[in-house]
């Protein structure tokens, strides 16, 4: 993979991650009320905004990265963003690793690593 490829995909996994964990930190404040009301409280926190910024750019980046890799590829590549968005929810907001889970991680980990490799 060229040095573009490479720096796209880190970008997007990056951008993903952070607007993932970014509507996370919104819809968990506590004080949020209910209904509606919770739906207005998130729209005034400034990380929803902030994760709907990360996704406009992520789909620019995720754009010029399917345009220089084959879609099977890049699809598969991709995948290694549910990997870096529960590591990071572990550690940013204590989510728990089921085994069953860790094992998820490791194998869409590897086949990333396959993918990536081939």
């Amino acid at each position: 993979m060229s040095a573009t490829v490479v720096t796209l995909w880190l970008l997007n996994v990056l951008l993903d991650t952070f607007g993932q964990l970014s509507f996370k930190a919104a819809a968990a404040a506590p004080g949020l009320g209910e209904g509606m009301a919770r739906w207005r409280a998130m729209a005034r926190r400034p990380w929803i905004w902030i994760g709907v910024g990360c996704y406009v750019a992520e789909f620019l980046v995720w754009l010029a990265f399917l345009s220089l890799v084959p879609l099977s590829e890049g699809v598969l590549l991709g995948s290694i963003n549910i990997v870096a968005v529960m590591v990071a929810g572990r550690f940013l907001f204590n989510e728990k690793f089921s085994p069953l889970r860790t094992v998820g991680i490791l194998l869409v980990a590897a086949g990333v690593a396959v993918v990536g490799l081939a």
